[in-house]
């Protein structure tokens, strides 16, 4: 068979076209060098700093006063709807009154009784003056007409305070609100004798709770700094009013991560610290005009320890820990990595104040820690400073 089969030939031609493309890829320019990794950077910003601390407490309200029986007997009626506002003067239960205005009646008998006593012994003693006089009677005769006049007198004075008793056990058989509030569930059931144990004698609580209080406790530690701050918020003052306005306030976390819209503070503690626990209870009064807040809740409240002037902040995100070493990695502006060991201070919200270790305006990475190594390059990308105010949950510690 002829070489010159033109099959042949064109088969031979695409072959050679195709290896001469294939060189001309292979000697093309090489792929083009990888870019350094883009990293989020954030500046050391130093400036005045509040240190807060959270702490664990109850709300409880300002006022709680507990509804009790003072007599005994059925339950007749409650008179109202329980978890709901009552106003002070109100009618909350009603216990059976029958035996208590029986013994009002015996009382008013026993009254009449004495006075008529009185009245004769009086009517005796009116007698017999004149005869002792003119000495027709004895003197131990008038002596004792005046002793039965006496004891009359008392009998009478007895039987009125057993009516004024039972007159006051009458009227306990109605119990009235001592204050506006809110009730709680009922502790007495109608028809349920109450008012002696086992039987419920609390019935029921009444707590004011605007303003709503916040009971925690705080270490001796802490106590101390609180101390400390507050006297320095004082000494500034210049009279007792200034003074007392000069006190921290407080804010209160509630359960679900959101803080109440009211500051307070604190208006109550324990004379002493606690031996057994070495801690110090306080309270702290919020307004609650909208009764957000009831009495019960799991709450915290956050309180300003102390300032610190010229801290440095950096990013909690930005801290990277290895083997209880703490450290960050600072990037130049030529997006060359060092790492630094730092000192940690407290944490403020997202953000933790550096002791040691860093200095002002230097940038530090944010993300990209597990990747990033001492001499690496990377695009260094200048983000916001992370000052949002701090979530509940990422309170000082």
């Amino acid at each position: 068979m002829s070489d010159r089969n033109p099959g042949t030939f064109l088969y031979r031609r695409y072959c050679l076209v195709g290896l001469v493309t294939l060189l001309a890829a292979c000697g093309s320019d090489a792929p083009p060098e990888a870019q350094p990794p883009e990293i989020a950077v954030v500046e050391v910003v130093q400036q005045d700093t509040q240190i807060h601390q959270d702490f664990v407490g109850q709300t409880l309200g300002s006022t709680d006063i507990p509804i009790r029986a003072r007599v005994e007997g059925f339950l007749l009626s409650r008179n109202f709807r329980e978890g709901r506002s009552v106003e002070e003067g109100q009618l909350l239960y009603t216990i059976d009154p029958a035996p208590f205005r029986s013994k009002v009646v015996a009382a008013e008998g026993g009254l009449a009784e004495a006075k008529t006593l009185l009245a004769k012994s009086r009517a005796d003693l009116a007698r017999i003056k004149p005869l002792a006089a003119m000495n027709a009677v004895s003197q131990q005769d008038l002596d004792g007409a005046v002793a039965q006049r006496d004891a009359a007198l008392g009998s009478v004075q007895a039987a009125e305070a057993q009516l004024e008793l039972a007159k006051i056990e009458l009227g306990y058989t109605e119990i009235y609100a001592p204050i506006s509030g809110y009730i709680g569930i009922s502790a007495g059931e109608v028809g349920e004798f109450v008012g002696a144990p086992p039987n419920p004698v609390v019935l029921n609580f009444v707590s004011k709770i605007d303003p709503i209080r916040v009971r925690f406790a705080i270490n001796e530690r802490d106590f101390l700094r609180l101390s400390r701050s507050i006297a320095a918020g004082r000494q500034a003052g210049k009279d007792e009013s200034e003074n007392e306005s000069r006190d921290p306030y407080i804010e209160m976390i509630l359960a679900d991560g959101s803080i109440h819209s009211h500051k307070g503070r604190v208006v109550a503690s324990d004379a002493a610290i606690n031996p057994e626990t070495g801690t110090f209870t306080l309270e702290a009064d919020f307004p609650n005009p909208d009764d957000i807040v009831i009495a019960g809740q799991v709450a915290r409240a956050r309180i300003p320890l102390e300032e610190r002037k010229d801290a440095l902040l950096v990013p909690q995100r930005a801290i990277n820990e290895l083997l209880g070493n703490f450290r960050v990695f600072v990037v130049d502006d030529a997006g060359k990595v060092s790492m630094k060991q730092v000192e940690l201070g407290p944490q403020v919200g997202r953000l933790r104040i550096i002791e040691s270790g860093l200095e002002a305006g230097e940038r530090v990475a944010i993300e990209g820690l597990l990747m990033l190594k001492e001499g690496a390059t990377v695009q260094p990308k200048l983000v916001d400073f992370d000052n949002d105010p701090p979530k509940a949950e990422d309170g000082g510690s």
